[in-house]
């Protein structure tokens, strides 16, 4: 296994500290695997076997455990009373009410806890109502560039392709790590991610929320997928259903967009209003967990790339702990504001400024925003003037590898 090294990072402070600590994430973005090798730092650290309690609630073995109950009566039975026990409790939301059992671990026994989950709404209502500031969270995304590289480092011999090049292989295979241990052609890996997908659709979407009418469900998946870079809403989504001779309700597609957010297939960027210093309400943008999720469905489209290369930036400045919106100025659109601890971030992004009227266009969003925060236009030209006016252009990748924004 590979260390996922930034994330390594956040979960290894937080070890023997008093917060349960709760890593979220799409399936198979790589958090049993963080876990896994979280038991090996254990053991590393003079930790005994008996001392850590790895369970997986998708495996067959624990299958028994459905309940609170049933998994509180298993950890008691395992526990030694005199030492602590490290509880790594993998895809935690199998379990009914599975938080009861949790805040009982830590008022019962000396237990240092360690949960993942796949279903974001699942986890913060449970979480916020029975432990409240008592976790912390660790979001989990698929790999970065940076992380892809690494993966082809380790797994094959001869990787040492230009970076451009294994740009736009990350381009067309997406960040899903299982891709990038086996050296699969493009219909194969995208056969395996549809896997996922439809993985995902059945155990965290239709299951879950006990949705009948899957053919709906997958049509305003695909509307979405279709849709990534541009602003629209609910109403946009059942007007098109409209023109295609079929009735749907409003609340109904605004329930499969917030169960889709729950599965972490989709994020929903709310637009920032600069000049007015408020978020906007309509017309917000929706960005896929991991663009390979888009090729397996309707396969690569050059069309789509504007749109793609958004999202590339987005999972990055999200990995990078950074809150994301759309920014409106007047009747320009910049395509992210991104925020960390009082400092700001402006990006517009583009698939080539290939002539005058699309680097005016590009530049000049940014140039009306008047302060003296950075400003970046992204795209995938080769040569380029650096900057104008103080506004950095660089090519996508180089913007994915910076060390700092």
């Amino acid at each position: 296994m590979i260390f996922r090294t930034e994330y390594f990072k956040l979960l290894r402070q937080f070890i023997d500290k008093e917060q349960i600590k709760v890593i979220t994430g799409i399936r198979r973005c790589g958090k049993s695997s963080l876990l896994r090798l979280l038991k090996d730092e254990l053991l590393a650290k003079d930790k005994t076997s008996d001392q850590i309690l790895f369970i997986n609630f998708e495996s067959f073995k624990f299958s028994e455990i459905q309940t609170a109950k049933a998994l509180y009566n298993f950890v008691e039975k395992k526990i030694h009373p005199e030492q602590k026990t490290y509880l790594l409790l993998d895809e935690i939301q199998n379990v009914h009410q599975w938080e009861k059992a949790v805040n009982s671990f830590k008022v019962d026994f000396d237990v240092d806890i360690y949960i993942t989950g796949s279903n974001s709404q699942l986890l913060s209502s449970e979480l916020a109502s029975h432990l409240a500031g008592r976790y912390v969270e660790i979001p989990m995304f698929t790999l970065s560039f940076k992380e892809y590289l690494s993966f082809r480092e380790e797994y094959f011999e001869h990787s040492a392709n230009a970076i451009s090049t294994n740009f736009k292989n990350y381009l067309r295979l997406g960040g899903f790590p299982v891709i990038h241990t086996v050296n699969y052609d493009k219909e194969t890996a995208y056969q395996v991610i549809k896997d996922i997908y439809s993985s995902i659709i059945l155990k965290d979407t239709l299951q879950r929320h006990k949705i009948r009418n899957v053919e709906l469900l997958e049509r305003v998946v695909k509307y979405a997928f279709d849709n990534v870079g541009n602003t629209f809403s609910g109403k946009n989504v059942a007007d098109y259903f409209k023109s295609q001779q079929r009735k749907v309700d409003i609340n109904t597609i605004y329930n499969y967009f917030t169960y889709l957010e729950g599965a972490f297939i989709l994020y929903r960027v709310p637009r920032y209003d600069i000049k007015g210093k408020e978020i906007l309400k309509t017309q917000e943008k929706f960005y896929v967990s991991d663009i390979s999720l888009i090729y397996s469905v309707f396969g690569f489209r050059d069309r789509m790339i504007s749109g793609i290369l958004e999202n590339i930036v987005f999972l990055e400045l999200k990995r990078r702990g950074f809150e994301v919106y759309v920014g409106k100025q007047g009747n320009k659109e910049i395509d992210f504001i991104a925020e960390k601890k009082q400092n700001i971030i402006y990006i517009q992004v583009s698939y080539k400024l290939e002539s005058q009227e699309t680097i005016d266009r590009e530049f000049s969003s940014l140039l009306s925003i008047n302060d003296q925060f950075p400003k970046y236009v992204i795209s995938m030209d080769d040569f380029f003037e650096d900057s104008i006016e103080g506004i950095q252009h660089l090519h996508i990748s180089d913007f994915l590898l910076k060390d700092e924004l």
